[in-house]
């Protein structure tokens, strides 16, 4: 059975878990690479007036848990004495763990200090930031992220190539299978699971459809406002890799696993409206498109070069971005034209909006959907006006983004209003991490290397 519980507080939430027999809770923390990290708690150890804690700490570690230490930045925000934060419950985010033995629920826990005040680099506060920032206009932004996965054969060797999975039939993909219902039927009963799972969550799932790439799919979310949206995709995407995993498979959300096979992404369909009058405002009162409809698209185009170390948040996010890979490399915006990075797609008035393409799947959603809206935002700020309409292909163009992550770094580093935005700390220490990263890789040597360079050179 499932409970809507988007609308729950406290005495709401302890009220469920009793009803639900629940006895172990997984209180959760999204960090800045949107692992889940946290702590386990017997039900009767779990009340919402216990203050909860962790070490700050675990908010700025790397996706391979190193902690930049030493960095300035990071030092700045984070201090010496590696001190506490306190948890608090949303009550709105309490679910079941379906694949748990025992009753089991799950809670993402938000993090203040001592005081109460928001831990300002903590993913959600970052998001809840921006959200607040189109509230105090007297408007709400609306998002709809399509997000695409491959599934894989088990591989347990990180230095051997991942393969597509055998599927019912006894066979794996050996050719792209762009919406084909026989190639989805392969894996019906992990997506039986998956949407009785998601169904006992709560979590919507709209349409499913097979990708481009041998066993890549692609999950969509019906409409709603950007942190419920962002919790969705954090517990979707745990909820597909135990899922998986119980298939023998994997699933992975990173941006490129296999050569010679498209990259994922997590496409943001966005919208904003008027929070009063629940009016579209990309939306004129004759249906034609406003002014702040083109404001908004010219904030994506001003911003996002400077967004993309969010949106592309890892090295091999880059190998997405590249000519001829079904991605787009450029700021061009088009109606329905799936060749540009800012996509209008056909639609009624009411529903007008703006598809961000650039997005990897890898990316954070909660930091993904906070700064894509950032830089709609500062567009209606500063009345931008955005480049004439993309028509034909614009796969041809130039690159008008970062090529890699050290670039996109140093580009972030320099976009003042976006700091301003987002939040000076979270850019230190989101700065820090991502640095810390790139040069934990570039102390490896890939097998590229070895192969072309070892003989030759």
């Amino acid at each position: 059975m499932t409970t809507d519980c988007t609308n729950f507080n406290h005495v709401d939430m302890d009220r469920w878990l009793t009803e639900n027999n629940v006895t172990e809770i997984e209180c959760l923390v999204p960090d800045l690479t949107g692992v889940a990290r946290g702590k386990i708690l017997p039900r009767e150890k779990f009340t919402t007036e216990r203050a909860m804690r962790l070490p700050e700490a675990v908010l700025g570690v790397t996706v391979t848990g190193e902690s930049p230490e030493g960095h300035a930045g990071y030092d700045n925000v984070f201090g010496f004495t590696d001190k506490d934060m306190v948890l608090l419950p949303d009550p709105t985010t309490v679910r079941l763990v379906p694949w748990a033995v025992d009753p089991t629920a799950q809670v993402i826990m938000d993090c203040v200090n001592h005081d109460g005040s928001p831990i300002d680099f903590a993913p959600r506060n970052v998001l809840r930031r921006v959200a607040g920032l189109y509230k105090d206009m007297g408007l709400t932004p609306i998002v709809a992220p399509e997000l695409e996965f491959y599934l894989l054969a088990r591989n347990t060797d990180p230095n051997l190539p991942l393969t597509p999975p055998i599927g019912r039939s006894g066979r794996s993909e050996t050719s792209r299978q762009l919406y084909s219902i026989d190639a989805v039927n392969e894996f019906d009963p992990l997506f039986e699971d998956i949407y009785d799972y998601c169904g006992i969550m709560g979590l919507e799932l709209d349409t499913l459809i097979h990708e481009f790439g041998a066993g890549q799919m692609e999950i969509n979310f019906l409409h709603d406002e950007p942190m419920l949206l962002a919790d969705k995709v954090f517990f979707f995407k745990r909820t597909l890799r135990e899922v998986a995993m119980r298939h023998n498979m994997y699933a992975t959300f990173m941006a490129k696993p296999m050569e010679r096979e498209p990259g994922s992404a997590m496409h943001i369909h966005q919208s904003v409206i008027n929070t009063k009058t629940k009016q579209n405002i990309f939306s004129n009162e004759d249906g034609t498109a406003s002014p702040l409809f083109f404001n908004y698209i010219a904030g994506l185009q001003k911003y996002l070069p400077a967004a993309m170390a969010i949106l592309a948040p890892y090295v091999n996010s880059y190998r997405r971005i590249v000519r001829d890979g079904a991605a787009p490399i450029n700021i061009e915006w088009g109606y329905d034209n799936r060749t540009v990075g800012i996509r209008v797609p056909i639609s009624d008035p009411d529903a007008r909006r703006v598809e961000n393409r650039v997005v990897g799947a890898d990316a954070n959603p909660y930091l993904a959907m906070a700064v894509t809206l950032a830089c709609g935002y500062q567009g209606i700020i500063e009345e931008l006006q955005p480049t004439e309409v993309t028509t034909g292909s614009a796969y041809a163009s130039d690159y008008q983004l970062p090529r890699g992550l050290s670039e996109a770094l140093r580009v972030l580093e320099n976009a003042k209003p976006l700091h301003d935005v987002l939040g000076k700390n979270f850019i230190d220490v989101y700065l820090a991490v991502k640095e810390t990263e790139h040069d934990e890789f570039m102390r490896v040597i890939s097998p590229w290397e070895r192969e072309h360079l070892l003989m030759h050179v």
